[in-house]
This record gives C-alpha cells, sequence and structure tokens, in this order.
C-alpha cells in the first residue's frame, strides 16, 4: 500500500490526513534540491561571471540581473492565476511544474555557454535573455511548489514539520551547488569550459530536483476540505470553527467554476487584493523580502570576498561549508523550538542571531582572516530558521485568509510570494552592483590580471557584513507586527 494512502478506518477523511507520511515530505522536501540550486548558484557566480569573465561593467552587470528578475515579478502572479485554473479544471498544480522542470536544465546551461569572441555588450544581452528564460521556466515550477503545503495539510505543526525537512533538502542543495558549482569550474583552465561544464551539471541536477517534487502534486489537490458537523451551540460547523464566524467552504466542483469564469486578469487582481486585505500577509512578505535582499547581497558578493578579501579563489567553497554545515543539524532544531514557543518568536530569534554574526564580519576591514568562518557558521545556523520558519508561516496567512474572507487562492498568494523573493534577491544582486561602481570595482575578462583599489575592498566588506544587518533589523520591524499566533490557525 503507497505511504500515501489513508489509513481504512472509519476516522474522518480530514482526520486520516492530520500527518503527512514520510513520502509526501520527502518527496516535496526533493523539490528543494531545485529551488536551493537555483536560488544558489545564480546568486553566487552569475554577477561574477559577468564582470569578472566576460568583462561586463558592475553597473551594466546588475541592470541585466534586474530586467530578468523584474519580468519574474511581472510573470509571478499570472503563473499563480494560471496554476489556480489548472487546480480548479483538472485537480492538479502538476502541468506547469512539469514544464519548468523540464525546460529549466537546457536554458541553465545556455546562461552559461556564451561564446568568449562576442564582447561584452553582446554577452550581456545572451546573459539577459537565456536568464530571462531560465527564470521563467524556475517560476513556472516554483508558484505551484510553494502553493502546495496549504493544500497538504490544515495543520499549524504539520506545516512546520512539512517545511523543515523541506529546508533541511534545501541547506544541503546549498552546500551542494554553493560549494560544487564553483569547485566544478576547476575541472578546466579554459574559463568556457568551466562556466559551460558548470550550468549543464548543475542544471540536470536542479531539474531532477524539480521533477521529483511534481510527484506531491496530486497527493496535494486530493486533501479534503474540513468536516461539516453538528455544532453543540446550534447550527453547523466547518472543522472546528461555526459556520456563524467562518463563510461556508465551496464544493470543488464550485470552485472549478468560479476559476474557470476567472481570466488572468481578475486572478492577478485577487492576488494584489489579498496582499491589501491581509495583514499578516503584508508584514510577513515584507519580512521575507528584506531579509531576501540581505542574503542576496551576502550572497552575490561571497565569491567577492573571496577573490579580493581572502584571496582564494577556493575560499568561496569554505564559506559555503561554514554557512551550511551547521544548519544542517539546525533546521530540525529551528522546527523544535518554534512547536514549544511558536513559529514567530522563533523566527525573531533566528534573525536577531543573523544580524549580529553578519556584524561581526565588519572586522574583516581590519583583520582579514580565515576567522570569517566562524561568524559565517553562526549566520548560518541562523539561516535554518530564517528559511524554515516563514516558509511554514505562509500557509497559515493562506488558511487564515480562507476563513475571515472566504475561500483563498493558494496560487495568488504564492504568485505574489515568489514576486516578492525574487524582488529582495533581485535587489541583493543590484544593490552589490551599485555598491561595486560607486567604489571603483574594476571589471575584466577571463585572462586579464587587475588591481581594485581599496575602496572597493572596503565596499565588498560592507556589502557582506553592514549591509545586510541592516537590512535584518528593519526586518524585524515588520515581523513584530505579525498578527498570527497557534490559537489563530489550530482551534481544537
Amino acid at each position: 500500500m503507497s505511504n500515501d494512502a489513508p489509513p481504512a478506518t472509519g476516522v474522518p477523511a480530514s482526520v486520516s490526513f492530520a500527518r503527512l507520511s514520510r513520502g509526501t515530505i520527502a518527496r516535496y522536501a526533493t523539490g528543494s534540491l531545485g529551488t536551493g540550486g537555483f536560488a544558489t548558484l545564480p546568486g553566487l557566480v552569475l554577477t561574477y561571471y559577468l564582470t569578472d569573465s566576460l568583462g561586463v561593467a558592475a553597473l551594466a552587470a546588475g541592470a541585466v540581473i534586474t530586467v530578468a528578475k523584474v519580468w519574474d515579478v511581472v510573470i509571478d502572479p499570472v503563473i499563480g492565476a494560471l496554476t489556480d485554473r489548472d487546480l480548479a479544471r483538472h485537480g492538479s498544480r502538476r502541468r506547469l511544474m512539469l514544464i519548468g522542470a523540464l525546460g529549466l536544465p537546457v536554458l541553465f546551461a545556455l546562461t552559461f555557454a556564451v561564446p568568449p569572441s562576442l564582447g561584452p555588450v553582446v554577452a550581456g544581452i545572451w546573459v539577459l535573455l537565456t536568464f530571462t528564460m531560465t527564470a521563467t521556466a524556475f517560476s513556472l515550477f516554483q508558484v505551484p511548489y510553494i502553493a502546495l503545503p496549504a493544500e497538504l495539510t490544515p495543520r499549524y505543526d504539520e506545516r512546520t514539520r512539512l517545511l523543515t525537512w523541506r529546508v533541511v533538502v534545501l541547506t544541503l542543495a546549498i552546500l551542494l551547488f554553493g560549494a560544487g558549482g564553483p569547485a566544478l569550474r576547476r575541472l578546466s583552465d579554459d574559463p568556457f569550459v568551466q562556466y559551460l561544464v558548470m550550468g549543464a551539471v548543475c542544471g540536470v541536477v536542479i531539474g531532477i530536483g524539480m521533477l521529483v517534487a511534481t510527484g506531491v502534486a496530486g497527493r496535494a489537490a486530493s486533501v479534503p476540505p474540513p468536516p461539516i458537523r453538528e455544532s453543540t451551540a446550534g447550527g453547523r460547523e466547518v472543522g472546528n470553527e461555526p459556520t456563524s464566524r467562518r463563510p461556508a467552504v465551496l464544493s470543488r466542483q464550485g470552485q472549478a467554476a468560479d476559476a474557470a469564469a476567472a481570466g488572468i486578469r481578475e486572478h492577478f487582481a485577487d492576488g494584489i487584493a489579498a496582499l491589501r486585505r491581509s495583514r499578516p500577509f503584508r508584514m510577513l512578505l515584507a519580512t521575507f523580502v528584506l531579509q531576501a535582499l540581505a542574503t542576496g547581497l551576502m550572497l552575490a558578493g561571497a565569491q567577492y570576498v573571496a577573490t579580493w578579501v581572502l584571496h582564494s579563489q577556493a575560499a568561496v567553497e569554505l564559506l559555503f561549508v561554514a554557512l551550511i554545515a551547521p544548519a544542517l543539524l539546525a533546521a530540525p532544531a529551528w522546527g523544535v523550538v518554534a512547536r514549544r514557543i511558536g513559529k514567530e518568536r522563533t523566527f525573531t530569534i533566528a534573525s536577531v542571531v543573523f544580524a549580529i554574526a553578519a556584524l561581526s564580519i565588519l572586522g574583516m576591514l581590519w583583520v582579514p582572516g580565515d576567522w570569517i568562518y566562524v561568524p559565517v557558521g553562526v549566520a548560518g545556523i541562523a539561516y535554518a530558521g530564517m528559511q524554515s520558519l516563514p516558509m511554514a508561516m505562509l500557509p497559515d496567512v493562506i488558511s487564515h485568509d480562507e476563513r475571515t474572507h472566504g475561500p483563498g487562492r493558494a496560487g495568488s498568494f504564492s504568485g505574489v510570494w515568489t514576486a516578492g523573493e525574487t524582488v529582495g534577491f533581485a535587489l541583493g544582486a543590484t544593490t552589490l552592483a551599485v555598491i561595486l561602481a560607486i567604489t571603483g570595482y574594476v571589471s575584466s575578462t577571463g585572462t586579464q590580471v587587475v588591481q581594485q583599489p581599496d575602496a572597493a575592498i572596503t565596499g565588498i566588506v560592507v556589502s557582506f557584513s553592514l549591509a545586510p544587518a541592516v537590512l535584518i533589523a528593519l526586518s524585524l520591524v515588520t515581523l513584530a507586527r505579525y498578527p498570527l499566533r497557534r490559537a489563530d490557525i489550530d482551534h481544537d
């Protein structure tokens, strides 16, 4: 019998899904092999690839990445609309996930396959077009993937369990791609071959992880709504709330008719309307975007720190080992803490620890050395919580909106969420490019040898320490205003 099959008992259907099977959790978590790889490797090497291999100026490199990400911001809510429509019409979000998983490996390899004879201008255009298409393929998978947890389980703690193991795989993926991706470049002395091999191998691994995760999409669609039963206070209840306090849950047929009738523009507007009406969503999204900006800035700066501050190409791999190895153990620990004191308080603790660790790295301005791996390791412990906890809180926001404003569209929420995350990471790379340009960073091709001015070295260290710490501090302001607690999700 499949691990996903409900037990053959007289227990109501909704209760049989109260605890997710290990198979469901494993398949869902494997998707983070793809999401972690795509989030990590381009953020780590793409700006550096443009400035130090293709000779593209720092500001132009930042513009290339920003334009591609702005396209993502536009298309993500549309993909959310399409995946909601797929769910309504076909009972599954799998179709778009498959298209994205199959298309990404080829497009990812092409992004890093720029012929060296093209020159900086044409090379920049090549990367812009191919990376934009790659990001589109990734969004086709990522938007429905993020929507699944709200449909896999209605339980507060089960969502924490599901997303905790997703982040365990995510941290493994960051380690695999953050250390292994740059290491693949050393298989050849030819810069063109270095990046081509890296792009092809990593693109295939990303695609495999995404394909495995598509298998859970049908399972999510099969989860029944909460049971309707008689209330002791009179009237009917949906789950644990009387209908007098909660709008009636529409049948699947009713949702299908509603979704089929709405066009893309209406779905796009629905996502924006959800953002406007849901204060929990606004606060959580603002927090996550600010933190994505902070971590994206550090991610984009890691290669520059390794090259120009630590003077070692291998240092970028060591930085990722220091960041991720502690996180592998920390992710389940953050889940345990969250079950005891709540996701919101735990998220705050993780964020504060990360900010302090990042700020301490500023000492590299005066005493550069291997001691940097210690605060990076502490930041890695905190980073595990900063990834798992907001992702476990998002399904709570979606179900809360459904109870307070009628049946929600998880795809619309996840589309806006993915767009916000994209903005954060894109602005991280853009912010780094601006800092590099202001401080006089000198771009080069793979065969040139250049000397960076002291101001550029200072800019690199600041972008890896002080700037991320300030952004995390700002995110704590919005996190403090996040209103949902366990009692707002679980009512029994």
